[in-house]
């Protein structure tokens, strides 16, 4: 395991789930939180500028890198009251929190749950601000097909997307290190479930804005995106910016879903800036002036037939 963290590897339980972490660095704690299919190490191009000033803490996320694989419903408010938990047992009762993609909507989900923790909240190419995503999550959320060539294809599918440069081309050992965790059992199993907990067919099924207003007083926000994102489109950022006033927005015109990576050193200065400000931003949510469309009857009637099968099929599990 030591080989695979970029600090000391540790390991807590909370619950059912064992939570792989490590943290580096001094100062204020920072929570690093990675995406769908990934682990920790999505931050190792920032790490070495970010713990030059604070206290990273890095979990992976149950069901993914090095945590475990539990028989849960991976879903956003599961995860989030897990990570609560862990940091519970970590003695942080408050830190800035950074979340990428997937990750990014378990931040917006903690700071539901206990916003007072939250000093404040960096989302990354998050989930959870718009319906858009890619197809291929969208696929992986159908009911029956999905879960059965799940645990078939999460290694070979992981290998393909990363050298075809579909999410982001690593280190040659980075491709071959995420697909060795993604293919461990129980990995397709957590895949399906937290997919179809936050997707379907259509696109996003849960937003934060349905919940925000449930936030007495928002901490400062940063959004970071890539022009080219693929996976969640840029304009989700802009239409959050809008809307969140005080919010900040960092874009980055070559970058595709993972700044962090594809545009390390100005992400690592841009994220170090909004972190070090003194200054409140104080944000807050503008009314929406269009009505939310509500949604047509054949999805309705899908969302259903989706939710029937999901629930006969863990039961059978």
């Amino acid at each position: 395991m030591a080989s695979q963290m970029l600090g000391k590897p540790r390991i807590t339980t909370v619950e059912r789930a064992s939570i792989a972490w490590t943290e580096v660095g001094q100062g204020e704690p920072l929570i690093l939180l990675h995406g769908l299919g990934d682990s920790h190490r999505t931050w190792r191009r920032v790490v070495t500028r970010l713990a030059s000033r604070f206290r990273l803490i890095m979990p992976d996320l149950p069901g993914h890198g090095l945590s475990s694989r539990p028989d849960a419903p991976y879903t956003l408010d599961w995860y989030a009251t897990t990570l609560l938990a862990w940091a519970d047992q970590l003695e942080l009762s408050r830190a800035h929190v950074a979340g990428h993609s997937f990750g990014g909507g378990v931040a917006q989900w903690m700071l539901l749950q206990q916003p007072q923790r939250i000093s404040k909240l960096a989302l990354v190419a998050p989930g959870g601000l718009g319906t858009e995503v890619a197809i291929g999550l969208r696929l992986a959320s159908f009911p029956v097909l999905a879960p059965f060539l799940a645990p078939y294809l999460m290694g070979v599918g992981t290998h393909v997307m990363m050298r075809t440069g579909q999410l982001v081309r690593p280190e040659p050992e980075e491709i071959a290190r995420i697909a060795w965790m993604n293919s461990a059992p129980g990995t397709a199993r957590a895949f399906c479930r937290t997919v179809s907990g936050c997707m379907d067919l259509f696109g996003q099924t849960v937003q934060s804005w349905d919940r925000i207003h449930e936030v007495p007083a928002l901490p400062p926000i940063a959004l970071f995106w890539g022009d080219r994102d693929r996976i969640l489109p840029v304009h989700h950022a802009m239409a959050a910016a809008t809307r969140i006033e005080g919010a900040t927005l960092a874009r980055y015109a070559r970058a595709g879903h993972f700044p962090q990576l594809e545009e390390s050193e100005r992400f690592g200065d841009d994220l170090l800036r909004f972190l070090d400000d003194e200054v409140p931003s104080n944000p807050r949510i503008r009314p929406l002036l269009v009505r939310a469309r509500r949604p047509s009857a054949v999805r309705r009637c899908f969302l259903r037939l989706g939710s029937s099968l999901r629930t006969a099929l863990r039961a059978i599990a």
